[in-house]
């Protein structure tokens, strides 16, 4: 028992009390940045709310939403914006992160709106990439060629949509 009051005490002190570790702020906007390496798409722009696709699984995103660190995978990410729109976007990779005060950022490699996109260029792009799997040698360059099929497998559907 003197042990358990021990750690107790001990974890009170490291969070600074009992219920510092479980506070949270809550916000009733989304504060949203969206950046890739060829453009900017949102900077701190307040939004309702993002769908994004991850590699947990695709999943959308409000005010108040729980912290979150995600990897994204190639898909479409869609924006709800406060004006009623909505706008996608198609992204190779990246990150999203979900901070503790609803602001929420997604990093992207590479992103293009989704109207930007040749379905007949994604298709070519599609068949060069199994192309390159099927005469692949070698971990590093299937492993390269099967991303680069994954991706543009993605952008195949997105351009569809």
């Amino acid at each position: 028992m003197a042990s358990f009051l021990r750690s107790t005490k001990l974890v009170a002190k490291l969070t600074q009390g009992p219920t510092k570790c479980f506070s949270r702020n809550y916000a009733d906007q989304m504060n949203f940045t969206f950046a890739a390496a060829n453009q900017i798409f949102y900077a701190n722009k307040n939004i309702k709310q993002v769908d994004v696709p991850s590699f947990s699984g695709s999943f959308g995103i409000l005010p108040n939403h729980v912290p979150t660190l995600a990897v994204l995978r190639p898909g479409v990410v869609t924006v709800y914006e406060d004006e009623g729109t909505s706008k996608k976007i198609f992204v190779s990779s990246g990150t999203i992160t979900v901070n503790e005060d609803s602001s929420v950022q997604v990093l992207a490699e590479e992103a293009h709106p989704i109207e930007d996109i040749d379905g007949s260029a994604a298709r070519q792009v599609l068949q060069e990439a199994q192309s390159q799997l099927s005469t692949a040698s070698g971990d590093v360059a299937k492993a390269e060629a099967a991303i680069a099929v994954e991706v543009a497998e993605a952008l195949v559907l997105a351009a569809g949509n």
